[in-house]
């Protein structure tokens, strides 16, 4: 086992949420349709006020174990962890737009938690509701230690958005609890999570408070998963005997299968990116975490060889991991189903958390490539244009009767929904989205890495070499990009633009001189290194020419086919635009499609079109020696993003080729 020390030091720095402002287009839009619809929905869910969508009692549940109402706990035993997204993404909407309405509820919100909290810094609904004296005894399926960590994640978020420690002093109290009852000690767990999450949000407690303690305690968890003998063995057995009170969590769905919770093999000697998608990206994130703050070049090779097995054989083309139903789970390589994958949207997100991760690691364009891609594709597509309805799971390919019929696809939704009996989806798109601006730019000391492109301004450092750096996009629409220096004092500094790896071409302009050629690339980014003077302007340019995108010949799926994409935006046909039976389309392979902006379509969006040939539906028999008709067709695509806004019907993402 590794036993490397911490040594505090400059690393790589995010911009905090209150400094990063999106000042307009693609990505102001979505945010305000969170903080102004989506947030006040999910917080009507969590009270039980929608009528005809599944019960939550999230908070119910809270004021039941604070004395204030005689419910018993109702739900899953991840309940908890919705109210707290909830909360941290309102927390990150005050950021963005201070609200006194909305941060008094969340001190009405906090005070029920204090009163919630036991004596000793416990807080979990389900066990101060259902048994105290069965609390930490059941980790790999009661999710207490998951809950515990977006809880604390929360109240680091409440902090930094209020300067109010209140919902602090809960959390660091109940992280204060859990670090007396887990460890390596006498008398204490040696266990960790069945669902990994309380790992980075240790971390995230240790920035905001210094406290080292936290930061031990996230390392301990992350490098006891996988040791022999297996904490869910031994637990398990001793168990055993009350398993009458904990009927309800069932460990016969992966019965000995170590996997499903990555803690199979201890983390450093884990080669292949396996078992539950998310559990794996936010374990995957703390790694990459205390590889950053320990300076472990042993975890940070750990975490690119698991990044290697997930984005390069693992993944689809959307984003979109965890291709099986069954245990929500990585499979093997290649194994990319496209009408029965699950893709849970909470995993695009992880994925997302752990590039930022691995960006801050090593700047490499291929981190924030793929960062870029789920968000536009993997994630968006988790929400309505309305605000107010979910996808939970992502497919490829859409056949509503097969999905209606078979058991097989009974886990695809036609039809974004309202609410779930799982939540996790909802709150975790809202807090994700909020708090963009930290996955805009990242700093070292010297260079201001720009990751992403969306209209926005940003403050960059202090002092004598403060300036604001104002970006200007019509992303991903366009590929033009505009960032204006805006500062007192002229700063010295180098700033590092992503060259997105679907770019064929690009140009880069400094105050309207052609620097393209002078300008070195490193691991995709294009550095200027100059002394910056107020109203100093750089200009990227990058051609958005429509891409047919090819699947590896191992991914059996595909054979045949292809994708459309876009700059950073994949495409689909839906049945809306193209009729029935998307199947039997296929597209030329000197077609050329065309783009065109249509203000009127999906609130705004660049759709293709393009010649194809569909074959004719009325042969007679259902068997043929006779090739079936066909005709001529014009085909439009849209954003993947968008899809199933326009009613239920088919879609596909790959299309036949010929």
């Amino acid at each position: 086992m590794n036993h490397t020390t911490h040594h505090p030091r400059k690393i790589r720095q995010l911009l905090p949420i209150q400094d990063v402002r999106l000042d307009g287009g693609f990505w102001k839009d979505r945010q305000e349709l969170i903080t102004g619809v989506t947030i006040p929905y999910i917080w009507e869910a969590l009270n039980d006020r929608i009528p005809g969508v599944p019960k939550s009692a999230a908070v119910e549940n809270f004021k039941a174990a604070a004395g204030l109402s005689d419910q018993g706990f109702f739900g899953l035993v991840s309940q908890d962890s919705d109210l707290a997204k909830w909360i941290e993404a309102a927390s990150y909407s005050l950021m963005i737009k201070p609200d006194a309405e909305l941060e008094a509820l969340l001190d009405g919100v906090i005070e029920i938690l204090d009163q919630a909290q036991e004596d000793d810094g416990y807080l979990n609904t389900h066990y101060s509701l259902n048994g105290i004296d069965k609390r930490w005894s059941f980790l790999r399926e009661s999710c207490e230690l998951y809950c515990a960590g977006h809880l604390i994640e929360a109240a680091v978020a409440h902090y930094e958005a209020t300067g109010k420690d209140s919902f602090l002093r809960i959390a660091r109290k109940y992280a204060d609890h859990i670090g007396r009852v887990f460890g390596r000690e006498e008398g204490q767990k040696r266990g960790y999570c069945g669902h990994a999450e309380v790992e980075l949000a240790l971390v995230r407690l240790y920035r905001v408070t210094g406290d080292e303690e936290y930061l031990r305690l996230s390392k301990y968890f992350v490098e006891e998963r996988g040791q022999k003998p297996y904490y869910f063995t031994v637990e398990k057995a001793a168990a055993s005997s009350d398993r009458n009170i904990m009927e309800h969590l069932v460990y016969a769905l992966e019965e000995e299968n170590y996997q499903h919770s990555q803690s199979h093999l201890p983390v450093r000697e884990q080669e292949h990116a396996d078992g539950h998608s998310v559990k794996g990206m936010y374990l995957y994130s703390s790694m990459a975490d205390l590889a950053l703050e320990y300076g472990d070049g042993e975890l940070l090779q750990a975490c690119k060889r698991l990044w290697d097995s997930v984005v390069g054989k693992r993944m689809h083309i959307t984003g979109g991991i965890g291709s099986s139903a069954v245990g929500e789970m990585f499979t093997f390589d290649y194994d990319l189903p496209n009408d029965a994958s699950y893709n849970e949207t909470c995993a695009s997100i992880g994925l997302i958390f752990w590039a930022q991760r691995m960006l801050r690691l090593e700047p490499d364009r291929k981190y924030a490539d793929v960062m870029e891609r789920a968000l536009y594709n993997g994630v968006l597509s988790g929400l309505a244009l309305s605000g107010k309805q979910f996808f939970y799971t992502n497919p490829l390919e859409i056949w509503p009767e097969a999905c209606a019929v078979r058991k097989d696809k009974e886990h695809i939704l036609t039809e974004r929904q309202h609410w779930f009996d799982c939540p996790c989806c909802p709150p975790n798109i809202s807090r994700l989205i909020t708090s963009l601006g930290q996955y805009i730019y990242t700093l070292d000391e010297d260079v201001v890495y720009t990751h992403l492109y969306m209209s926005s301004s940003a403050k960059i450092g202090s002092g004598s070499g403060a300036f604001t750096l104002v970006q200007e996009s019509g992303y991903p629409w366009n590929g033009s990009v505009r960032l204006r220096i805006e500062g007192e004092a002229p700063v010295k500094r180098t700033l590092a633009l992503r060259i997105p790896g679907w770019a064929r071409d690009y140009a880069i302009m400094l105050n309207g001189v052609d620097i393209t050629k002078e300008t070195a690339v490193e691991n995709g980014y294009a550095k200027i290194d100059r002394v910056w003077t107020d109203g100093d302007t750089l200009e990227l340019l990058l051609p958005m020419d429509v891409e047919k995108v090819y699947a590896h010949p191992k991914v059996r799926y595909n054979g045949g086919k292809v994708a459309l994409q876009r700059g950073p935006v994949v495409y689909c046909l839906e049945e809306a635009d193209n009729g029935p039976v998307l199947s039997g389309i296929s597209l030329p392979r000197e077609s050329k499609p065309e783009a065109r902006f249509e203000e009127g379509l999906l609130n705004g969006v660049v759709a293709l079109y393009a010649d194809a040939v569909k074959t004719a539906v009325e042969q007679p028999a259902l068997y043929s020696a006779q090739r079936p008709a066909e005709e001529k067709v014009r085909i439009k695509a849209v954003p993947y993003y968008a899809w199933n806004n326009r009613g239920r019907g088919e879609m596909a993402v790959w299309i036949n080729e010929r």
